[in-house]
């Protein structure tokens, strides 16, 4: 895991959105191999291993990605470097070809598993997005996680405002979301800006509990 990263992490319990304080084992040209991350709010501890984050237990697989790593860059709109695009499921395989220059690159349950560091991309596995909100500059969801209420609603929770929430699946109807382009399978949107969300409780995940980096 990139240690910049770090600073855009969050705890992925179900409490108020808190940081993680990392305490290094092993850092490699500022990758972190090894080592905890822990929250101060609720105690608990997530591990780093191989520089992977753990930080809870992912969803069953849900396929790869049929869409290529240029068109994951166009689609996602990023025009230039800075920041982070998330990878999400079979939308990480593309993580390893250098799909958006200097831009870092966040795989999340990969499928199929790449080693941390591959491409530059750091590596999470769980069951939620235990990054910041409003804090990613696109998030690109693969087959399965595009059609979930509970993994739409954490893409929204952590792109930036006005920036682009890409999906492999049916459009979601949502009154907070712009579909800006649908074809071919694959889904293009944009959260509404000042609307809030729709009443209620955001499903949870049925696993739930309570500058760019350099290649590695």
């Amino acid at each position: 895991m990139f240690i910049e990263l770090t600073d855009h992490l969050r705890c992925p319990a179900e409490h108020d959105e808190q940081f993680l304080v990392l305490l290094p084992e092993l850092i490699e040209d500022r990758w972190v191999r090894a080592g905890d991350l822990g929250c101060p709010v609720c105690g608990r501890a997530f591990r780093v291993d191989d520089g992977i984050f753990e930080s809870g237990e992912p969803p069953e697989e849900r396929g790869t990605s049929a869409l290529p790593a240029d068109a994951v860059a166009a689609l996602s709109g990023l025009g230039g470097p800075g920041g982070y695009l998330v990878l999400v499921g079979g939308a990480a395989g593309n993580a390893g070809t250098g799909v958006t220059p200097g831009v870092g690159v966040v795989a999340v349950n990969p499928e199929p598993a790449i080693a941390d560091g591959t491409g530059g991309a750091s590596v999470i596995r769980g069951s939620r997005l235990p990054l910041r909100s409003s804090s990613m500059r696109a998030v690109v969801l693969g087959p399965g996680y595009a059609e979930d209420p509970y993994w739409i609603a954490e893409a929204m929770r952590v792109t930036l405002p006005g920036l682009r929430i890409v999906g492999e699946g049916e459009p979601p109807v949502r009154p907070d979301l712009e579909i800006l382009a649908s074809a071919a399978g694959c889904w293009v949107a944009t959260k509404i800006r000042n609307r809030p969300p729709p009443t209620g409780t955001p499903p949870r995940s049925p696993r739930d509990s309570s500058a760019p980096p350099p290649a590695a």
